[in-house]
């Protein structure tokens, strides 16, 4: 699968992820998607340096992410 359709599902995950990190202040942003599918992304606002965001990130975008998009292998913060 080509990495703009990749990239597309990854958007339309993030659009239901994104107001529980926008409730708290932050959002997030999709950096690169990686040949050997690794997604980057950028946790802003509120998320950016909270204590809790890798723990957000890997319990709720990654797992979000991976079960609508089984092809990412891991979601890592830039």
């Amino acid at each position: 699968m080509q990495n703009q359709e990749i990239l597309k599902r990854v958007d339309e995950t993030l659009k239901q992820v994104r107001p529980y990190l926008q409730a708290d202040g932050g959002d997030i942003e999709v950096v690169e998607l990686t040949d050997d599918n690794i997604l980057k992304v950028r946790l802003t606002g509120a998320c950016h340096g909270c204590p809790f965001s890798m723990q957000t990130l890997k319990a709720g975008v990654e797992q979000a992410i991976r079960r609508d998009i089984p092809e990412i292998k891991e979601v890592v913060a830039v």
